[in-house]
């Protein structure tokens, strides 16, 4: 799997849903993010200054969407 160069740094009470959002555009794409962090796996808020390993992923929009908003 192929990771992005820089480790993403947690902050305080963040959650691993926050930073699927924030990557993947979608809060439900956890999984991805916890096998490649399984040391972190327990947690359901993060202190601040983790470092996390976060993969990169071809994401693409639902085909669901109307195509203004893929």
């Amino acid at each position: 799997m192929e990771y992005y160069s820089t480790p993403y740094v947690t902050s305080q009470g963040e959650r691993v849903y926050d930073i699927a959002y924030a990557f993947y555009k979608n809060a439900s794409m956890t999984a991805p993010i916890i096998e490649a962090n399984p040391e972190y796996s327990d947690r359901l808020f993060f202190e601040a200054g983790i470092q996390l390993k976060i993969p990169i992923l071809d994401v693409e929009p639902p085909s669901s969407l109307p195509p203004w908003k893929r």
